[in-house]
């Protein structure tokens, strides 16, 4: 009688074990469902209205393009979210993605909706017109290599802009095609000590200095100034960016200017000649 007793329990957990066994198994072995990507999300943007609002809004939409995870949805949001986002009319919205549709960014189907291009137009302009988010954007899109970091005495021809420090902290990149892993560009900064005590290097990896300045570390910028020139490649910059020496490269000088005047950030980028154009615009109004 015990021993009936004993086996029909242990024939009962048996039974059990092997019933919550083949429900794990079938939970085991069933194919997963595939995770959404998560939704594209553009940067917001403060307007300027002494700018024209589509190319403020353009640009800023750049960035958030060519700066979006790998694993974003290529699926813009509507005109009409897109407008709303930004503040800015239903036509002025469309003129921007007009703008970023002639640069091969994003292609617009009827009825479908507007998708990223997975490939952009291989030569970006570089284009000074007086917007934040147009630094950023130019700087967007690319994978970065940080070379080195620390700080260093004020170079001779920086003192102008750091007058009350001793030092300041340089920052060295390398930027490549992100298809084709071709080195682009190549910037050192000179950022002010005190900010750059904040600055976390891993982003450095992942945005643009001034995205990171402005949104990470939370500075007032006021304005920036840009130069741009034509050089002969140094021998570092040949290296860097498999040019041969001498080759032409379009050098740009940005200094970062905060609310209080102070000079935070002296950019200095070389870009590959055959990569990139030069255009400016011109306002009438």
């Amino acid at each position: 009688m015990t021993e009936s007793r004993g086996k029909a329990g242990e024939d009962a957990r048996g039974d059990a074990t092997g019933n919550t066994r083949a429900g794990a198994g079938a939970d085991a072995g069933a194919e997963p469902a595939p995770p959404h990507p998560p939704a594209f999300a553009p940067d917001s943007l403060v307007l300027n209205r002494k700018l024209p609002l589509w190319y403020q809004v353009s640009q800023s939409l750049r960035a958030s393009v060519l700066g979006r995870p790998q694993d974003a949805s290529a699926r813009l949001p509507t005109e009409e979210q897109l407008a709303a986002h930004y503040g800015v009319s239903v036509l002025t919205m469309r003129q921007a993605l007009k703008e970023l549709e002639a640069e091969g960014l994003i292609s617009r189907h009827r009825r479908r909706g507007t998708f990223i291009e997975p490939r952009a137009r291989r030569v970006s302009p570089v284009r000074l017109l007086g917007s934040v988010d147009a630094i950023v954007a130019q700087q967007s899109g690319e994978a970065t290599t940080v070379l080195g970091h620390g700080p260093t005495a004020v170079p001779g021809d920086l003192a102008e802009f750091f007058p009350d420090c001793a030092e300041v902290t340089c920052y060295r990149r390398l930027r490549r095609d992100g298809e084709s892993d071709e080195p682009t560009n190549w910037a050192e900064n000179a950022v002010r000590p005190d900010i750059a005590a904040r600055i976390d290097v891993a982003d450095l990896e992942r945005w643009p200095m001034t995205k990171v300045l402005r949104d990470v570390v939370g500075v007032r910028i006021s304005r920036i100034t840009d130069t741009v020139e034509a050089r002969l490649a140094d021998p570092v910059t040949a290296e860097l960016l498999q040019v041969p020496l001498l080759s032409p490269i379009l050098h740009y000088t940005g200094v970062t200017y905060d609310e209080e005047g102070r000079v935070v950030d002296v950019a200095r980028i070389r870009y590959r000649g055959d990569r990139f154009s030069f255009s400016v615009t011109v306002e009438a109004h």
